[in-house]
């Protein structure tokens, strides 16, 4: 079992759950951290949740390195993850985290939910400005009124001012409503 058959079962699960909700955008390989890393899926609506894949065939090196930015991010997480990983993942991401089971069943995968994902306490508001790139940073400033002088400014700095002038909650609804419209992802995305 491959990491792209995982993804495929996966997206197909998504898609379907989310086939009603045209407020729904399902995009793979989202960048973090300004493009430092990337989520395997993530689901953006009224929640920004991530889905990281781990299939039989993959190694578990960089998975608490990526719980813990994921975690920073992120409302809700989901491992998905290949039988062969489930125990020793399950120790390297947070309770927090859902955990969805991977399984050959008749030659097709099939996802199981072992946990359900909690609601992150933990988000970081900087980080989650920087998942705007700039023009869209600059956007969501001047619809505040904010961004006068701010135009020409360094986006670390954009980044910094909107984490810092906006409460999370209208923040995180300001990046979500953004993400939801972008039309230029790094990688091809899995509308619904």
């Amino acid at each position: 079992m491959r990491d792209r058959d995982v993804r495929s079962a996966l997206l197909q699960q998504l898609r379907i759950a989310y086939a009603e909700d045209g407020d729904t955008r399902i995009v793979q390989e989202m960048g973090v951290w300004s493009g430092a890393v990337r989520i395997d899926v993530a689901v953006i609506n009224g929640e920004l949740s991530g889905y990281e894949l781990k299939s039989d065939k993959d190694t578990l090196d960089r998975l608490t390195y990526q719980a813990e930015l994921y975690s920073r991010v992120f409302d809700k997480v989901v491992l998905v993850a290949g039988l062969r990983h489930l125990e020793k993942a399950c120790h390297r991401i947070p309770d927090w985290w859902g955990v969805t089971v991977a399984e050959l069943d008749g030659g097709a995968i099939k996802l199981r939910s072992v946990r359900a994902p909690v609601r992150n306490q933990s988000v970081e508001p900087y980080l989650v400005a920087q998942l705007l790139w700039k023009d869209e940073a600059i956007a969501v400033l001047e619809r505040r009124g904010l961004a006068h002088g701010w135009r020409a400014k360094r986006v670390k700095a954009i980044h910094e001012r909107l984490a810092s002038e906006l409460p999370l909650d209208d923040l995180c609804e300001q990046v979500r409503s953004t993400l939801k419209t972008r039309n230029h992802w790094l990688r091809q995305n899995a509308s619904c």
